[in-house]
């Protein structure tokens, strides 16, 4: 075998597990994002779908939010951006982003229990404010 043909089979074996490494790790961190909806009918569809990590967007039903007294546990119900019949209750055990209020639209890292509760691991706010100049801070 020619020194040249030994280089490239040695070549093609290090692309080869360069690239087995590379889907293994894109494909163990990878993490669906939904919406409510879809979120429960893939949970009713397919019961194994709870143990599945998963991204949320929705918004906080306004008169949810209750902490837990004597531990650090927030509960509060999320709702569909775009169907507001849909909605579900979620557990979050950490500190709440400043931003937090009833009515924040919010996007949830975590999964959905068999008992229909989202275990939250991490909780993001949007900022509802565009950051635009107030109306006097305008040059006229």
């Amino acid at each position: 075998m020619k020194k040249h043909s030994r280089f490239m089979v040695g070549l093609v074996g290090v692309a080869a597990i360069v690239s087995y490494l590379m889907w293994t790790g894109v494909s163990e961190t990878m993490v669906y994002f939904l919406t409510p909806t879809e979120l429960l009918e893939r949970a009713a569809a397919d019961p194994s779908f709870h143990e599945v990590g998963v991204k949320v967007s929705g918004q906080v039903v306004p008169g949810t939010y209750a902490r837990v007294a004597g531990e650090l546990l927030h509960t509060f119900t999320v709702r569909d951006l775009e169907d507001e019949a849909v909605e579900f209750q979620v557990e979050f055990r950490d500190a709440l982003p400043d931003t937090f209020t009833d009515e924040v639209e919010v996007v949830l890292e975590g999964r959905l229990r068999a008992d229909g509760v989202f275990e939250a691991a991490t909780l993001l706010t949007k900022c509802g404010s565009r950051y635009e100049a107030s109306p006097e801070d305008l040059p006229r």
